[in-house]
C-alpha cells in the first residue's frame, strides 16, 4: 500500500524573491517559502514563478470528464486487461496523487542522468532551490516505488518544464509512466529444467541488450514491451493505424525506442520506452528481476485523439470546451469542435540584453507567462543582432495574444504588453528599445 503524500507547492520568485505571494495553498515571504505546513528556503537556483504556482493542485488528470482523464483511464484500462494476477485481479497499481516536489536525486541521479547532462540546466527546469525542483517527468518516482516493493505500476501526474511558448507547449503538462519488473519464472514460465534459463550473464553491452542481461531475456522483454504498447496504440487510434518503431536514446533505458503512428499523413511520436538499466533496479534493492518502462504525454495523446489544436484549451474552464467531453465511457469517440476562433493581436518587444549579466530566453518566456497568462498564445524570437560599436546584443520577440473565449481589444493587449516591458526592464535588467 502506498501512503499518498499531500501535494506540496514550491516557492516562487522571478530573479529575486522579493514579493509577497499568498494563495490558499502557499505563501512566499522574502526567501522563506511555506507550503502546506512545509517550509523551503529559496536560493540562487529558485526560478518558480507565480503563474506556475497557480496551476499546481488543479490535477486535470483527476477531473471527471476532462479529456486528459479520459486518456489516462483508457491507458489504465488497457494495462488492467493486459496483465492479470492468477486470481484475475489487475497487476498494475496506479499512483496519481504523488506530490510534484522532488529532490534532484530523484529527478536525475536515480535515473543515471549524468551530472553534466543538459536536462539538468536551470533554463530547462523549475527549481525550488539547489536540492529540490518540480518534477520534470513522472520517472522521478520510479526508484522510490520500486524500493517500496512495487513491480507493476503506473504513475500519472503533472510535470513541469521551461519550454517554448506555442500551441503545443506549456510549462505544465501531464505524463503517464509505466513500469513492469519480471522474475525468471514470469518471463520464461515454469519448465522442468529451469537451470537452462537465465536473466543475467556477464557479457558485452551491445546495441541489442545490456551486458548484464542474457540475449534471450532481453529479446523476450522487448517483445512483451512492444506487444503491449502496440496494443495500446491501436486500441486508442484504431486497428488499421500505421505504426513504426524508431531507435532512441534515454539515460535510464537500453535499448530504447520511440513509437510513432501515422495520423493524417504525418508521423507522430507517441511515447518513449525501453529496457530499464539494471543499475537502477540494483540501486533500488532489486537483484533478481529485469524491467521495462514507458512514458507518454497525456496532452499529446489527447490532442491527436480528439483533434484539439491548442494545449491551452486543457486549462480552460469554458463549458463550451468541457461539455464536449461530458461522457462516462472514456472510449466514446469524439472530435473537438472549435467554439470560436478569435483574431489574434500581435505586438513586438525589442530590448538590449544586459551587458554584464547572464540572460536566458527562458527567463523572458516565464516572465511573459506570469504577466500575460493564458492570453499569450505564442512567443518567438524574430531578430537578434549585436551592435558593433556599443557591443550590446538586441533581441526582438513577437508576442501573439489571443483570448480563448472572446475578442481582445488592442487597448487591452497594449496594457498587458506595457506591463511585460516594465517587468522585463525591472526583473531581467534589459533596456527596452523605443520604436523607430
Amino acid at each position: 500500500m502506498v501512503v499518498v503524500c499531500p501535494r506540496i507547492l514550491p516557492g516562487c520568485r522571478l530573479s529575486q524573491i522579493t514579493r509577497l505571494l499568498s494563495t490558499k495553498a502557499a505563501s512566499v515571504n522574502g526567501t522563506k517559502v511555506e507550503v502546506l505546513g512545509r517550509e523551503y528556503t529559496g536560493d540562487h537556483m529558485t526560478n518558480v514563478t507565480p503563474h506556475l504556482l497557480s496551476h499546481i493542485g488543479r490535477d486535470l488528470h483527476l477531473q471527471p470528464h476532462h479529456p486528459l482523464r479520459h486518456v489516462a483511464q483508457r491507458v489504465t484500462q488497457h494495462m488492467y486487461r493486459q496483465y492479470l494476477s492468477p486470481r484475475g485481479n489487475p497487476l498494475f497499481s496506479v499512483h496519481s496523487q504523488l506530490h510534484p516536489v522532488v529532490t534532484t536525486h530523484q529527478n536525475f541521479d536515480s535515473l543515471l542522468i549524468p551530472k553534466d547532462h543538459v536536462s539538468r540546466k536551470k533554463s530547462d527546469n523549475f527549481y525550488i532551490n539547489e536540492t529540490h525542483l518540480l518534477r520534470a517527468h513522472t520517472s522521478a518516482h520510479q526508484s522510490e516505488l520500486i524500493s517500496m516493493g512495487f513491480d507493476n505500476f503506473l504513475v500519472i501526474g503533472d510535470v513541469y518544464r521551461r519550454d517554448d511558448i506555442d500551441a503545443s507547449h506549456y510549462p505544465v503538462f501531464h505524463q503517464l509512466e509505466g513500469v513492469r519488473l519480471c522474475t525468471l519464472k514470469e518471463l520464461y514460465g515454469t519448465h522442468q529444467n529451469m537451470d537452462a534459463y537465465h536473466l543475467f550473464e556477464n557479457g558485452e553491452r551491445t546495441e541489442d541488450h545490456q551486458g548484464v542481461h542474457s540475449a534471450e531475456a532481453a529479446r523476450r522483454m522487448e517483445a512483451e514491451l512492444k506487444g503491449c504498447l502496440l496494443g495500446l496504440a491501436t486500441s486508442l487510434f484504431g486497428q488499421d493505424t500505421e505504426v513504426r518503431w524508431v531507435d532512441a536514446y534515454f539515460p535510464f533505458t537500453h535499448p530504447s525506442w520511440e513509437l510513432e503512428v501515422q495520423i493524417n499523413g504525418e508521423w507522430v511520436e507517441l511515447l518513449g520506452c525501453g529496457i530499464m538499466e539494471q543499475e537502477i533496479l540494483a540501486n533500488a534493492g532489486v537483484q533478481d528481476k529485469i524491467g521495462w518502462a514507458f512514458g507518454l504525454g497525456l496532452e499529446r495523446w489527447a490532442m491527436k485523439l480528439y483533434g484539439i489544436p491548442d494545449i491551452r484549451l486543457f486549462w480552460s474552464t469554458d463549458s463550451g470546451f468541457l461539455s464536449q467531453f461530458r461522457f462516462d465511457d472514456p472510449a466514446t469517440p469524439v472530435t473537438y469542435k472549435a467554439v470560436s476562433k478569435y483574431n489574434p493581436c500581435i505586438n513586438d518587444i525589442s530590448f538590449w540584453l544586459p551587458k554584464d549579466q547572464q540572460y536566458e530566453s527562458a527567463d523572458f518566456y516565464d516572465l511573459v507567462r506570469s504577466v500575460g497568462g493564458s492570453l499569450v498564445e505564442q512567443v518567438n524570437l524574430v531578430d537578434s543582432f549585436t551592435h558593433p560599436k556599443k557591443q550590446l546584443t538586441s533581441h526582438c520577440y513577437r508576442i501573439v495574444y489571443r483570448h480563448m473565449e472572446r475578442v481582445l481589444t488592442q487597448e487591452e493587449v497594449n496594457d498587458v504588453h506595457r506591463k511585460i516591458e516594465q517587468e522585463a526592464a525591472s526583473s531581467l535588467q534589459v533596456s527596452i528599445r523605443c520604436s523607430e
